[in-house]
């Protein structure tokens, strides 16, 4: 499916740009229309993601960064507005998963990196960006997750990231909205993304079944029958990023081919 030109000339932010989604997003808002800022701790990876990018024939600017530190988020946003003189949109991505044990089990170090990455990240970019954000009436838009949605044992400490990624991110709709700055969030299902297709591989392999039969279980409960393609979740990031949503903002748009139904 053809992007349509959502984001004309738009200078777009992307933290987190990873080989999934953050790929995917980058991608999808060249093809709409915009130049990229790309943001993540991986030089290698952004600098394959640019020339993508380049490609499509828009502009893409490579600034590694630890999004947890100050002085190198500040780097960022001075380079990105030395370089394209404004930013309009900024899309946080960045997010830390801790192990997969019950909350009561998870060590707090690991309950603090995931607010780190997934909520102080975010704050500390916005705060930072917010100069030019107001100037341009632009856009924000926070990578949520279905977690929100379920309250799996093993996903406790996960939530409680996505959670309070959740209230700032309503929170900065309700601060900013008067400053004509919207500020909304997409929160996606499973992803089919390579590291998932591994793991589907991996419990066939385990369970002596085939990738179909473990990839049909996971899905069972999906109404579509399917998990999501990341072009399919960036494609309503840049919706709610575009003008296109001019009059929504603290929503959170769940992207899930109905698992759950909010």
């Amino acid at each position: 499916m053809n992007v349509p030109d959502l984001l004309p000339g738009k200078v777009v932010l992307v933290a987190g740009v990873g080989p999934g989604l953050g790929r995917e997003l980058a991608v999808r808002c060249a093809r709409a229309g915009a130049d990229l800022v790309l943001a993540a701790r991986t030089e290698s990876r952004l600098v394959e993601v640019a020339d993508e990018v380049k490609e499509i024939g828009r502009r893409a600017l490579v600034v590694p960064t630890d999004l947890t530190d100050d002085a190198a988020a500040e780097n960022l946003v001075s380079t990105a507005l030395e370089t394209f003189g404004r930013v309009d949109t900024f899309i946080h991505n960045a997010f830390a998963v801790p192990r997969h044990v019950p909350v009561i089990e998870v060590h707090l170090d690991e309950v603090r990196d995931g607010f780190e990455t997934n909520v102080y990240a975010a704050l500390r970019l916005v705060r930072l960006l917010l100069p030019t954000l107001v100037e341009n009436k632009g856009s924000i838009v926070m990578i949520n997750s279905s977690v929100l949605r379920h309250s799996n044992e093993l996903c406790g400490a996960y939530k409680m990231a996505k959670g309070g990624l959740l209230a700032l991110a309503q929170t900065l709709s309700t601060e900013l909205g008067p400053k004509g700055v919207r500020v909304n969030s997409v929160a996606p299902g499973p992803i089919l993304i390579d590291t998932v297709k591994a793991f589907v591989e991996e419990i066939a392999t385990t369970r002596g079944i085939s990738s179909q039969e473990v990839y049909g279980e996971m899905t069972r409960t999906i109404d579509r029958r399917r998990l999501q393609d990341p072009d399919e979740v960036a494609d309503a990031v840049i919706f709610l990023a575009s003008d296109m949503a001019r009059a929504i903002t603290g929503h959170c748009l769940d992207v899930n081919g109905g698992e759950f139904h909010n």
